[in-house]
């Protein structure tokens, strides 16, 4: 099935840099890298559920050396929380089944649990990461293509598909601290957003072919990057 999306996973002992990817038909799938020849091996490939899209993963980077915590989400709105271990073997931690949210976008927090940013009613979910119980969950004030988290920060940035980027804060309630502003869409299509800088910048996409800049305390357009004369720019 098609890629549909994908994330690098390095650990500080005993796993080489490791590219894990999911497809529109619900596989997962790991290519870890040789040092030796610099090529990529399969390592493991598993279809989960019912072979769902996959939309969104993410990679705790405070993970063990033991194995490392992938969150998942999917088309069913199932989300789901897997260790690598050393042996290349899958091990589930939970798995829940979301009430209304087919999650877009998944990070994990600094206390292990689990952000999830809602495709289509703008739900941010704050799921515990042992069990997958709701911890917080309140709506934003848009939609969500796509969003970011900075936990030094604790902040998160979402793609509004419209018209600007929108910042909150994780601790917080649905009012969002910074808006955005670019130009309007012609066509409604998700772009993904993202922090730069350490968190001092806000970088986005757009239907144009531009890459927008933002300094995130005041708001301010810093530059527009040309990345073509026109079309989509979807991924930072």
């Amino acid at each position: 099935g098609t890629v549909s999306c994908t994330v690098w996973i390095t650990t500080r002992l005993g796993m080489a840099e490791t590219l894990c990817y999911g497809t529109g038909l619900g596989y997962m799938a790991f290519l870890r890298h040789s040092p030796i020849d610099m090529h990529f091996q399969e390592i493991c490939i598993r279809r989960l559920g019912s072979g769902f899209e996959i939309t969104c993963m993410s990679w705790d980077p405070t993970s063990s050396d033991a194995g490392a915590r992938i969150a998942i989400g999917t088309r069913d709105r199932i989300v789901q929380v897997l260790v690598l271990n050393t042996n290349s073997q899958l091990q589930a931690v939970f798995s829940v089944r979301l009430d209304n949210t087919v999650p877009k976008s998944v990070a994990f927090a600094d206390d292990r649990g689990v952000y999830v940013f809602g495709l289509y009613n703008g739900n941010f979910i704050k799921l515990n990461g042992d069990d997958g119980t709701v911890v917080k969950e309140y709506t934003c004030k848009s939609v969500i293509s796509h969003a970011a988290v900075n936990q030094k920060r604790g902040m998160f940035v979402v793609d509004n598909v419209a018209d600007s980027f929108m910042l909150y804060r994780l601790d917080s309630n649905e009012e969002p601290v910074q808006t955005f502003v670019t130009a309007p869409l012609s066509v409604s299509v998700p772009k993904q957003v993202a922090f730069g800088a350490e968190g001092r910048l806000i970088v986005g996409g757009s239907d144009n072919g531009s890459v927008y800049v933002f300094e995130r305390k005041t708001g301010k357009l810093l530059d527009t990057l040309r990345h073509s004369n026109g079309g989509l720019v979807q991924t930072i």
